[in-house]
């Protein structure tokens, strides 16, 4: 009696046990895929980018080994671009040498000298001190973003890329723990940058229609802000095409604001210069001079889908050489020898520009 007793006890407690193990497991496996926020974990994919961020950033500043940081500090390293993995400098910037001049010593340098300014703010007079936040406003596609990037490559800084959808979550509450988290990591890694593209449609214009999660999350962004340190260790970059939709609270905190006009001839030739460097011209076909003037209030997006349209179409003529040369069964001899240098008129058959060339009277074509 007493071993059939024992028998069922050990099938009860075998079958409880199996039981719990199996619940253990699924609830663990929700948890780590689930996507609800920081307080139930993210995917496993984002954890491994986020330690790998991390071992980077470590790896170049020995100095941040023992810091140790919060669960949402860590979901914001998902957003954050090491200098080393950025390839834009301010040589690929072309036609803003005199605005790259004012960048350099109002923004690379307090990040880079921070002492300068420290002695500054310590001595009272405070007019040398450097910016919270550098605003970048001016026409879709004419590079606020890449001088964003250049300026994040140049300095050294840590590039934290803020968007929206790595700041919003579906938990009450979670939000604001998050912007509290990107300017908490921006203290520990500094110098950092903090950027955010389209910042208007982020910090724009207050209202008392706002939705409550909205208006929060505006007034935590601009009290963390207030609280930034003035050494000049942690900036603020702002880049946007409606200037006028920015909270005039917002602007007040982006003293420095630089416009990035459409390039005049002067700029596009050095764009276009940039742009072609790699590329084979062709010297007899070949006018930058018309192409820079009939390129007028084109941005620099603009003139790079431009010589990318052109070389595609030197590309296409080969291509169909080819393909010619392969139904006439021609030999390999008489084939093209590589596509062909780039002429002028690759250039205006893209955008339709052939009317405002001269290629007749020129002799290009």
């Amino acid at each position: 009696m007493a071993r059939s007793i024992d028998l069922k006890f050990l099938a009860d407690l075998s079958v409880l046990v199996g039981t719990g193990l199996s619940v253990y497991y699924l609830v663990s496996r929700l948890l780590s895929e689930t996507d609800g926020g920081p307080l139930f974990g993210k995917s496993k994919e984002s954890r491994q980018k986020q330690s790998q961020t991390w071992d980077s950033l470590v790896a170049v500043r020995p100095q941040l080994r023992d810091v140790r940081l919060s669960t949402y500090e860590r979901t914001v390293l998902a957003s954050v671009v090491l200098p080393q993995d950025i390839d834009v400098t301010f040589a690929d910037v072309g036609g803003l040498e005199d605005m790259v001049e004012e960048l350099t010593e109002s923004v690379i340098c307090p990040l880079t000298m921070p002492e300068l300014y420290a002695s500054s703010s310590s001595s009272g007079a405070g007019l040398l001190s450097a910016p919270r936040g550098v605003l970048l406003y001016g026409p879709p596609g004419c590079g606020k973003t890449m001088v964003a990037k250049a300026l994040a490559k140049e300095s050294g800084a840590t590039f934290v890329s803020l968007r929206m959808s790595s700041i919003l979550d579906k938990w009450y509450g979670e939000s604001n723990k998050i912007v509290d988290a990107v300017f908490s990591l921006a203290n520990k890694i500094q110098p950092c940058i903090v950027f955010i593209d389209e910042i208007d449609s982020f910090l724009r214009e207050r209202a008392s229609s706002d939705h409550e999660v909205t208006a929060m999350l505006k007034a935590e962004f601009m009290t963390l802000w207030d609280g930034l340190t003035s050494n000049g260790r942690i900036l603020v970059l702002g880049a946007t095409n409606r200037m006028t939709d920015i909270d005039s609270a917002f602007l007040r905190r982006l003293p420095k604001r630089f416009a990035i006009p459409l390039p005049g001839p002067q700029e596009r030739r050095q764009i276009l210069t940039i742009l072609l460097q790699g590329s084979e011209l062709d010297s007899e076909k070949f006018d930058l001079g018309a192409i820079v003037a009939a390129t007028r209030n084109m941005s620099g997006s603009d003139l790079k889908e431009l010589c990318r349209d052109a070389a595609l179409n030197a590309a296409r003529e080969y291509i169909r050489q080819k393909r010619q040369l392969a139904k006439t069964n021609t030999a390999q001899e008489d084939a093209p020898q590589g596509i062909r240098p780039l002429r002028t008129s690759d250039f205006y058959k893209n955008l339709r520009i052939e009317s405002r060339i001269p290629l007749a009277s020129a002799g290009l074509d």
